[in-house]
Order: structure tokens, then sequence, then C-alpha cells
């Protein structure tokens, strides 16, 4: 269908047209298709507060948006392809990006910090491919628990049982244009991980905001409620966030050396060492997230590294030239796509711009080391680092910065004052 702009699939009577928020939910409009050579256009206005509520909707004054300013809008254009939506007929999925009203970028826009590093990765002749790993849970919409018990990581058995949800997320996600390599019970009742094939990191950001969104339509079509939230059981594995991390040029992986981690790689390498400690609120942004960083989980408590050592927060992966690659593993899947890949690909092309080399690899349990730069394991800490931080103030905008800080203090000071249920269950009755 030709709309003089984004072309349509065939039959199409809607559009759906979203960008990521401060915190990588999509948020956007439906639009008729008799109005979208005029969103195509024009764009289509929204509140540039969207920049600046948090996960629950609450909007807070900022220095860039706020009462005084009026929350003024922004408007969303086209940012690529449309795909027909599979399971809505007649409804079309579209990527967004948004402008001010000046026509530039809005500054406090997340997606607009990866950008700026991705040129700068340009600049020196890299292109930046990225593969994202993203664990979830798959509850019973009733009890908001697992509707299955006992842990089967890796079970073909217990992949059949879920395949009636897992089939339609990967066969549809390929359909949306977010291609999808796999899918697997994960460590613990209810909860998988899918694959999304590495790509141009820009692209990689956006399916990952995308596939947050979809996966979650598709869990309720399938009679569940999917969620990303970094650790929904104590007992239970954390939803991490997986970042794959490889440069090219010319069609080379250059992070490879006969199958090994090239010298350039073992800087980049070095620099998201440097750097992992300081940007932690990039990878984690919620009291919450930090639960999910305790010893032996799988989730690293450290910067130490090592090759194919699922212990370490760096794991060098190595094999085939085009497989070579570096994986972070801190993440937590509830983090800002464009906040995590824009820190830790700026900290990697500064590792290669100065020479970085890392500490020694370490072997066997990185749990156990005594030489390992402990992470955080609060949002206080990780906060406070990244109040004090030039390169995240360089990286993301002080206004930004500014938002997501705010954002982790207002979360601070509203989980201070709750008293919960565990309190009254144990100090009600007997003191």
């Amino acid at each position: 269908m030709n709309t003089n702009g984004v072309e349509l699939p065939a039959g199409t009577h809607t559009v759906v047209l979203g960008v990521g928020d401060l915190n990588g939910i999509m948020r956007g409009k439906r639009i008729p298709t008799s109005h979208w050579p005029t969103v195509c256009e024009n764009g289509v206005a929204l509140s540039i507060a969207m920049f600046a509520i948090d996960m629950t909707c609450d909007v807070w004054d900022t220095p860039y948006v706020n009462f005084d300013n009026g929350y003024p809008d922004m408007h969303i254009f086209p940012d690529g392809p449309a795909y027909a939506i599979p399971w809505e007929e007649g409804v079309a999925f579209c990527f967004g990006r948004a402008e001010g009203m000046d026509h530039k970028a809005v500054p406090i826009d997340p997606r607009n910090a990866l950008i700026r590093v991705l040129e700068r990765a340009s600049d020196m002749g890299y292109e930046v491919r990225i593969g994202a790993e993203l664990e979830f849970y798959l509850l019973d919409p009733e009890t908001l628990l697992p509707r299955d018990s006992g842990i089967q990581v890796y079970g073909l058995a217990r992949a059949a049982e879920l395949e009636h949800v897992l089939g339609p997320i990967r066969r549809h996600l390929n359909d949306v244009g977010i291609p999808i390599e796999q899918s697997n019970p994960e460590y613990a009742p209810g909860q998988v991980e899918v694959n999304i094939r590495y790509s141009e990191a820009l692209a990689a950001a956006d399916r990952a905001v995308a596939f947050r969104s979809l996966v979650k339509e598709l869990a309720v079509a399938q009679d569940y409620v999917a969620t990303f939230m970094s650790k929904p059981f104590f007992e239970q594995s954390g939803n991490g966030f997986h970042v794959h991390h490889s440069l090219w040029q010319d069609g080379n992986n250059v992070f490879a050396d006969g199958g090994k981690l090239s010298a350039l790689g073992l800087n980049y390498l070095a620099g998201l060492q440097s750097r992992m400690v300081e940007m932690s609120l990039a990878s984690a942004t919620t009291p919450n997230a930090y639960r999910r960083r305790q010893p032996f989980t799988f989730c690293p408590i450290n910067t130490a590294w090592s090759v194919d050592n699922r212990t370490v927060g760096l794991r060098v992966i190595e094999g085939k030239d085009a497989a070579v690659r570096v994986e972070k593993r801190d993440g937590s899947a509830d983090c800002n796509p464009y906040y995590l890949l824009a820190c830790e690909i700026a900290a990697g092309l500064d590792g290669i711009a100065q020479g970085l080399r890392p500490t020694e690899p370490t072997p066997g349990n990185a749990y156990l080391s005594e030489d390992a730069e402990a992470i955080p394991t609060d949002l206080a800490t990780a906060l406070e680092l990244a109040r004090g931080s030039a390169f995240m103030a360089e990286v993301i905008g002080e206004d930004a910065l500014g938002i997501l800080t705010g954002q982790g203090e207002r979360e601070l000071e509203f989980f201070a004052s709750q008293v919960t249920p565990v309190e009254r269950e144990r100090y009600l009755t007997s003191m």
C-alpha cells in the first residue's frame, strides 16, 4: 500500500508507531491508514514528558521539561519499514524516532545517546555489532506466579510445554523484523530466554525495545503475563540482559585474531572493565535490579573477565572469526537498552583510544576472586557513582543523566517509605 511515505503491507487499516521512553518501554499511538501520509510528512505529536516519566507514568519537574514550560510536544516520525502484525489482522507495526518542535533531536531522548556514540565509532572506522540475550518470566495472570514448577534449564520437555507461547514469539517476531535465533527454558520455573540475532548496534537496541513490548502482547494472547522485571522472586534466578559486543571493518570482525580475541578486542574489553562499576546505573536502574546481584547466581558481582566462564562479568567467546566477541553480563532485563549500549560501547571505544589493558583473566570461580573489583549491589551506591561520573554525563547528556538519577532517587524514597508485609509478619505480634 503506497501512502506517500513508509510503505504499508496490503490490507493495513491501522499502524502502531512507537518509541522507547526513559526506561525503554514502548510508547506511541495507533494511527488509521487514512492519516498515515500526514504522519509520514509531519509526524504525530506526543509530550516530551514521555522521556521524563517513570515506569508507572508518574511525572516530575526536570530542568528540560516541567510545569513552567508546559510539558511541550515533540513529534514522532516513522524510522524504518512497517511490518504486518501476524496476531492482529490489518494492523502494522513501525518503529519511530523523536524530533523536537524545532526539528532537532530531543536532547533527553535516550536513543540519541546511542546515536552519538555510534557516530564516534564510525569516525574511528568501526561498525558496532551487538547481540542481545533477554530473559523473562511467563506468569499466570491471576496469581502472577509460574504455572510450572522445578528448574528445567534447556529442558526440551519443558520447552515443548511452553511452545504454545514461545513458538508464536519466535515466528511472529521474525515476521516483524526482529530476527530470533533460538529460545529455551532458563534457570527457574516460568523463566525463559530468547536470543535476538546480532546486528548493527542501533538496530539491536531498537529491536530490544520492540521485543519487550511485543513479547508482552504475545504473552497476553496466550493467557500469560510476561515480565522483564529483574528479580521477581528472590529465591529464583533473575532476568538478565546479556550484551555481546564485536567491532567490524570492511566485513571483518576486528575482535578476531585466528579465532582468539585480538589485541584491539582486549583494549575494548579493558575499557568495559574500567567503567563497569561507574556506569552501573545504566545496567540496573531500580532497587529491585540490584537484588539480582548475588553470588553463585550466574549474575556477576565483580569486574572479573575470562574465556567462556559464566561466573565473570565479562565473558570472552572464541571460535570462528565471525563469532569472536565480548559478552557483558551484568545488565538487567528491564534497563534501558539505549543507555546500556551507549555506555558500554563508549567505554569500549575509550579502551581502544587509550590503549588500555585488562587485568589478568580470572581462572575458575570468579565469585571467590579477591582481586576483581566489586560492582555496586545497591541502587544508592550506583546513584552516587553516576552523579559524580563525567563519563556518564558526557555519554548520556547532563539533562538526561539528571532525569535518570532523579528517577532512581524517587524509587529509593518510595521504597524507604513502605512498611512491607514481611516486616508486619515478623514484628507486628512479637514486638
